[in-house]
């Protein structure tokens, strides 16, 4: 589990990169889960605020590219 301040740190290319990856990931999970395949749910629930996480820190680093423009 990273942190807020992980996601931070990397860069604008890096972290919508990684939102897709994590996209992906979370929406294999809920198929495995749909079908009772997934090892343990508990993963699924994490994943999800990950990708929460890189989301919000994506928007903040948007929002402050565009207020410097």
């Amino acid at each position: 589990m990273k942190k807020a301040y992980e996601y931070r740190d990397m860069t604008l290319d890096a972290l919508v990169e990684a939102v897709a990856e994590e996209s992906e990931n979370v929406m294999t999970m809920r198929m495995q889960l749909g079908a009772r395949t997934l090892d343990n749910p508990l993963n699924y629930r994490e994943t999800k605020r990950n990708l929460a996480r890189m989301k919000t820190v994506l928007t903040e680093m948007r929002r402050d590219s565009a207020a410097k423009e």
